[in-house]
């Protein structure tokens, strides 16, 4: 726990690369975006993220994983390797703009969700949700800690999943979320990520 909270407040204060796109130009290069992830940037299935209104800095921070290979996500690999950092700052900031959709919780995993991502789990030594992601939901941008706000259930519980088992490891030498997500069930993987999804920007 002492690792994580050191990790944490490092990260607050080194910042991952500027993002400073433009976001008009970036609205010109969503030609291949807009099928997974909607015209704005809401998509219309839970297996794809909605990235409409993400925190820039950590949109940035994803395309450039992903194309480094940081991040796996095969999906994506043929679409990033076009792309240029600029195209990428660009995109990033056109995004950011974008409204993004509501969502809601199961009402029968809320109680449990909230109280894991308020409070986390003592006796796992899991940390609360929201010391990262903000009691709303709305992340931290200047240290590219994303919003999850109204994000779909199915697209957080993936991620978590991921991280639980090291598929995903693309949250620094910290290791912040594969340390809280290595001892969280799926039932409490379920119940945050339900609450997560209702939550209100």
């Amino acid at each position: 726990m002492i690792r994580l909270i050191a990790g944490l407040v490092l990260i607050m204060w080194l910042s991952v690369a500027s993002a400073g796109g433009d976001a008009e130009r970036g609205s010109t290069l969503t030609a291949t975006c807009v099928a997974c992830h909607g015209d704005d940037g809401n998509s219309l299935a839970g297996s794809f993220p909605n990235i409409a209104g993400q925190n820039e800095k950590y949109l940035l921070k994803q395309l450039r994983d992903m194309k480094s290979g940081d991040r796996a996500q095969n999906l994506m690999v043929g679409i990033v390797d076009t792309l240029s950092d600029q195209d990428m700052q660009d995109l990033a900031a056109f995004y950011a703009g974008k409204m993004a959709a509501e969502s809601a919780a199961d009402p029968d995993l809320a109680l449990q969700g909230e109280h894991i991502y308020r409070s986390g789990i003592a006796r796992k030594g899991v940390a609360a949700c929201s010391a990262c992601h903000s009691p709303t939901g709305q992340g931290n941008d200047l240290a590219s800690f994303p919003k999850l706000a109204g994000q779909w259930s199915e697209y957080t519980e993936a991620q978590l999943k991921a991280f639980r088992v090291g598929e995903r490891h693309n949250d620094g030498e910290s290791k912040m979320m594969r340390l809280s997500a290595m001892d969280l069930s799926d039932a409490e993987i379920a119940a945050v990520a339900s609450y997560i999804a209702g939550l209100r920007q």
